[in-house]
């Protein structure tokens, strides 16, 4: 063994014995208890960043931890590999996106290995293989057959830079998620999975998911915004036909005064046709159509609209209402149309104050009287009904359900719920995706494509447009086809593809099987290894990512896949990686390697300016504060990033990079190295303490303190997930065996406990620094991995101390310790703090008002 820490060879040598031995690879053993620990599969960008390498990191702990507790644990690993990012990367860099794909899952690959993590990578898989894709496609054949499925017209979200369709989750603050265009309207025709039936699901199950962080379980609930209420027709004055409305505050409706509809409701243009408003109508919906809906209906955006050319009838009052076309209503809650109550809704009331519309309250607080004329802003507490007919003197909340009630006895309207939550749009007009199996025949319609020709393979060798958008419409070998219904030769294919978060929503079930051909997966496996046990990723997946999989495990079930309803037991949402930000007043953000620093400072090498440190924030390319793992595995070797990773924060809380925290976890190995092979001669061929002698002064003191870390440890790592804690603890201990070493290398028992000791920090450690340990335990003669063998127990008898530390206060304010045996009562520890020098000096001439003891803590003596 070197007597310098040399990690890359020691590195590069357990991971080709890991592998030779097969360690990681696992299959069904229904003698042993399962454990499914999953991180989210990585999309293939090209390199592995300092969020994955924490990401998976945290994963590797846990999975190597469960593996030495004996369960048997598939920790699998594959790539998201269809998207956007791969399409926009191949016509920036004139690639093909299938060749730029698969070259960084190779390098990325490599990667990971480097790293060291314990997946079993004969089930690594790619969604971009056909022999994955396959199977969606299949389920999106048996969905339609069930009309789980549908194709209509719809306005979309539509990204001009990444020439598709985004889904309403897909665009954040008005742009798209992924590039960041602003988001337009375009009307096309679509595809949707009607994730809405399962709405109520979704919600009712959001409080039987104990294992998620309650942040995440709130976001999904939001998402999916259940709000119980009612839907009152309102009839149209000229023609037939009514607007439907759905509202919660059916106690209001007597003041509706006026009609709001969104742009994009289909009854705006129909309304204006061949009226003096119709011109200004059309293109106030066309200007809506580039607005962000976001941004619309927000509380500070100013609203505005404008009138159809119509009106509507209030079905309680009789009263002509205005119908107006605004910004801030929108077709994706409701039915697209407000009943407007400006005396009680603060929108309403800044819209009726804007184009001088009539206010009516219908809601008076008890004690006070509101004037319509006088309200400066709207009234939205609780009162009492007035100008509302039959119901007026009653307590506005108590009247919703006698309102409802009226409505379906009168059939203007009914009880009803309405979901935030939309059918799921999964058609993108993009290359890089799995084909949507469909036909479209002029005498057959829509045709679905038959199981035996699944799957609709991509093709490969498309080229791609420099103008962005898909080649699949144009490539006739593709689009022209047979119809499997008619045998018609001039049908044409569907050539826009899915969603890619359809692969990332049911990838951990083919993780069970990835091989197997039959079927989506072997139901048999899938049975053992689901749920996930613990599931690992960034929370800016809260909603897309994981409410699609909690949906499409739904679908599973209703065609007898799989026998559960949720993927995931429990989950744990990991911080960013965050690092200050450097900028050059004329060269922008700086990487840390175009920084000069001296002693006059910070200075750009491009110009020599002094540059300006910035906040810490997630790293990212764009900011240019990012860390490459490679020159850092380079540096220092992968346990020492692994080490850095996971002791600098908790992995809920973001990670604040620093090198001197990297350096710091660096020196704590290399102090680990040196202890032990400055102690290898003396313990090499002794025996591991067993407890089986009494022990006294030092050796029993490290022996107490060994068995108090297996119990920190153990706990930190199975109940919290709180590794930072762990290695404190192993931190401690190691100062335990220095400060003790000198006095523990003479007898029998005292090498053993050292022994003892020194191994069980090696083992403690395996799963954080896993080739480290492995090679420290070799070096004791041990012919097995540290992974091979049982995760230590702690005895509660060897914890008990003989005596315990009581810290002393005078008011408060500590001023002594003091030493006592365990077990001693509280009236004998109040003695012998009273006793002791420090104290009895502290109190002369003093008088003790009382004494407080908390037992086995602390003394606390108030004069």
């Amino acid at each position: 063994m070197q007597d310098k820490y040399n990690p890359e060879p020691i590195e590069l040598k357990w991971q080709r014995i890991w592998k030779d031995k097969g360690l990681f690879q696992v299959k069904e053993d229904p003698e042993k208890e399962k454990y499914y620990l999953l991180e989210m599969f990585p999309y293939p960008s090209g390199n592995i960043h300092m969020g994955h390498v924490r990401n998976y990191t945290i994963g590797d702990v846990v999975a190597r931890y469960k593996r030495m507790r004996g369960y048997n644990v598939l920790h699998p690993m594959g790539w998201d590999a269809f998207g956007m990012p791969a399409e926009n990367a191949a016509i920036a860099n004139n690639v093909h996106p299938a060749k730029w794909t698969y070259k960084n899952i190779d390098n990325m690959r490599l990667q990971l290995k480097r790293l060291g993590f314990s997946y079993d990578w004969d089930r690594e898989l790619s969604t971009c293989h056909r022999q994955y894709y396959r199977w969606e496609q299949w389920l999106f054949v048996k969905m339609l057959e069930k009309d789980m499925v549908y194709r209509k017209k719809s306005s979309v979200n539509w990204c001009k830079t990444c020439q598709t369709v985004l889904a309403n989750e897909q665009v954040e603050g008005g742009c798209c998620w992924r590039c960041g265009e602003v988001v337009i309207q375009r009307d096309l025709d679509q595809w949707f999975l009607r994730i809405s039936d399962f709405a109520e699901d979704l919600l009712a199950y959001c409080d039987r998911l104990p294992g998620w962080p309650d942040k995440v379980v709130t976001m999904q609930k939001n998402w999916i915004g259940k709000s119980v209420g009612a839907e009152i027709r309102f009839p149209l004055k000229d023609g037939d036909g009514h607007i439907a409305v759905f509202t919660t505050r059916q106690d209001t409706v007597f003041g509706a005064t006026f009609m709001v509809m969104a742009p994009e409701h289909p009854l705006v243009g129909r309304l204006s046709a061949g009226t003096e408003q119709e011109g200004q109508v059309n293109a106030f919906v066309e200007r809506m159509r580039h607005e962000d809906k976001i941004k619309r209906t927000s509380d500070d955006y100013e609203k505005e609209g404008i009138f159809v050319g119509a009106y509507c009838i209030n079905p309680f009052t009789g009263r002509e209402m205005p119908i107006f076309t605004a910004n801030f209503a929108l077709m994706e809650y409701g039915t697209g149309a407000v009943m407007a109550v400006p005396a009680h809704d603060q929108r309403d009331f800044e819209f009726a104050k804007k184009y001088g519309l009539e206010i009516i309250v219908v809601i008076q607080p008890e004690g006070d009287l509101l004037e319509a004329q006088c309200m400066t802003e709207a009234y939205v507490e609780e009162g009492v009904l007035v100008q509302s007919g039959q119901f007026d003197g009653l307590q506005n909340l108590n009247a919703l359900d006698d309102i409802a009630d009226c409505l379906e006895e009168k059939g203007l309207g009914k009880r009803t719920v309405n979901f935030r939550l939309r059918d799921w749009g999964i058609s993108r007009q993009r290359y890089w995706g799995a084909p949507i199996p469909v036909v479209y025949c002029d005498r057959c319609g829509v045709v679905a494509v038959p199981e035996d020709d699944l799957p609709v393979v991509l093709p490969e060798d498309a080229q791609m447009l420099e103008a962005g958008g898909s080649p699949l419409s144009s490539l006739e070998s593709f689009v022209k086809t047979k119809c499997p219904k008619c045998g018609s030769s001039d049908a044409r294919r569907e050539t826009d593809t899915m969603d890619t978060f359809v692969e990332s929503s049911w990838y951990f079930e083919r993780y069970c099987s990835p091989r197997y051909g039959k079927a989506m997966f072997d139901k048999e496996a899938v049975k053992y290894w689901m749920p996930v046990d613990q599931y690992i990723g960034g929370v800016e997946h809260a909603i897309l990512h994981l409410l699609y999989s909690r949906y499409f495990t739904r679908v599973l079930r209703e065609f007898g896949l799989v026998d559960y309803k949720e993927p995931f037991t429990r989950l744990l949402t990991q911080g960013m990686v965050c690092k200050e930000t450097v900028k050059c007043p004329d060269h922008g953000f700086l990487f840390s390697d175009e920084v000069i620093t001296s002693e006059a400072g910070n200075a750009c090498k491009y110009c020599g300016s002094q540059v300006k440190i910035g906040r810490i924030e997630k790293m990212s390319k764009s900011k240019k504060n990012v860390v490459d793992p490679n020159a850092l595995i380079e540096k220092y070797g992968a346990d020492t990033l692994r080490l850095f990773c996971l002791f600098a924060a908790p992995p809920e809380r973001d990670l604040d990079w620093s090198d001197q925290g990297v350096e710091g976890a660096w020196r704590f190995l290399n102090r680990v190295w040196r202890l032990i092979t400055d102690s290898l001669d003396e313990l090499r061929d002794v025996r591991p303490f067993d407890g089986g002698k009494a022990l006294t002064g030092d050796a029993k003191a490290l022996y107490r303190k060994t068995h108090q870390t297996i119990k920190r440890v153990t706990n930190d790592i199975e109940a919290r997930f709180h590794f930072n804690t762990a290695i404190s603890a192993v931190m401690e201990l190691i100062n335990t065996i220095h400060s003790k070493k000198e006095n523990l290398l003479s007898s029998p028992e005292d090498l053993q406990v050292m022994r003892f000791a020194v191994e069980t920090a090696v083992i403690l450690l395996s799963p954080i620094a896993p080739h480290f340990a492995d090679e420290l335990w070799e070096s004791f003669g041990h012919n097995e991995s540290v992974l091979e063998i049982s995760w230590p127990t702690y005895m509660e008898e060897a914890i008990k101390a003989d005596e315990i530390l009581v810290v002393v206060q005078v008011n408060g304010k500590v001023r002594s310790k003091i030493e006592v045996a365990a077990g001693t009562d509280g009236k004998q520890i109040e003695n012998v703090a009273l006793a002791d020098e420090r104290i009895v000096a502290r109190l002369q001439g003093r008088t003790i008002k009382k004494v407080i003891v908390v037992k086995n803590k602390l003394v606390n003596i108030v004069v």
